[in-house]
């Protein structure tokens, strides 16, 4: 079984990039890929539920992998979204992404499973590949809740040392999986947009792994708050929280994103592939007077300043 990684920090969970024929668009996602290493991401999350993985073939699942990938060339680590109906298909997909380099998976729950079947499920996965497993914990998108407890008996028994935690409260959850699990056996990271990042950290989180298309600005966060400039994170979380909770709409927030990526020039269209809602020429008005608020351009290129 994989050891525990050393992960912490902002891991930014990825769009997958079509070009205006709803192609995939590699070009795009080297670009991407540089655009978000500039800002000072820690790590990349690939094909998540943001990735729009529910959309693509198998050959465009490891086409878009293996782009990633390769541009990233180990500059930081790529985690690959693994989202299957049976354990069979979750394995075979998780192979993939190792094969392709990937430095870890992170697996949703398997629809409506049982604790027992939960376990057996992450602790298959576990065993049946050399690098670390990530729980993706988001109930309200995948329709499964996984208990604290199961999450414990991951840790000490199942070969899983890390989740990324989406369950609203978070902060209790948080606070339930490090009292049965120990930190450094499940190391938590947060989500759901960064809407409560300061939070999670106070609680004990070590990083987020979402989608925003500001990462600067977590990392800003997150870099003051592990320095112990806790006052200051608070302020630059407080600055900017109109704007990530507006990007975190539902049915809308990937609309939000890859508009913003466009316009700051790391993708080329903001194509969206069916089912998805896109976003109307009164949301985009609303989203850049939101953007402009805060401080920030949507249009200005290259990584932004954050201020508290």
């Amino acid at each position: 079984m994989p050891a525990p990684l050393n992960a912490q920090g902002v891991f930014t969970i990825c769009p997958t990039p079509f070009d205006d024929a709803l192609r995939v668009d590699t070009e795009s996602i080297k670009s991407l890929v540089d655009f978000l290493l500039d800002t000072g991401i820690t790590g990349l999350a690939i094909l998540g539920f943001l990735g729009e993985l529910h959309k693509l073939s198998n050959a465009e699942r490891q086409l878009v992998t293996e782009t990633f990938i390769k541009h990233t060339n180990g500059r930081v680590p790529v985690w690959v979204g693994v989202r299957a109906h049976g354990i069979t298909g979750a394995i075979e997909q998780a192979q993939e992404a190792q094969d392709a380099g990937a430095d870890a998976v992170f697996a949703a729950p398997l629809d409506n499973a049982s604790d027992a079947l939960l376990f057996d499920y992450y602790k298959a996965v576990a065993d049946a590949i050399k690098i670390p497993v990530v729980i993706h914990d988001f109930p309200d998108s995948f329709g499964t809740e996984i208990r604290p407890e199961v999450v414990a008996r991951l840790a000490k028994e199942g070969g899983v040392h890390m989740i990324k935690m989406e369950e609203p409260p978070v902060g209790p959850k948080i606070s339930r999986i490090r009292e049965l699990a120990g930190d450094e056996a499940m190391k938590i990271f947060g989500g759901l947009g960064g809407m409560f990042f300061l939070e999670e950290l106070q609680r004990g989180a070590v990083g987020t792994m979402t989608g925003f298309a500001y990462p600067e600005v977590l990392v800003e966060i997150y870099n003051r708050y592990a320095s112990g400039d806790h006052i200051g994170a608070a302020a630059v979380f407080d600055r900017y929280c109109p704007l990530i909770r507006y990007e975190f709409q539902p049915k809308l927030g990937l609309a939000l994103r890859k508009y913003v990526y466009q316009q700051r020039g790391a993708i080329r269209s903001n194509a969206i592939r069916s089912p998805g809602m896109r976003i109307d020429a009164l949301t985009t008005k609303e989203l850049e007077a939101t953007i402009a608020r805060v401080g920030l351009s949507p249009t200005a290129k290259g990584r932004q300043t954050v201020i508290a």
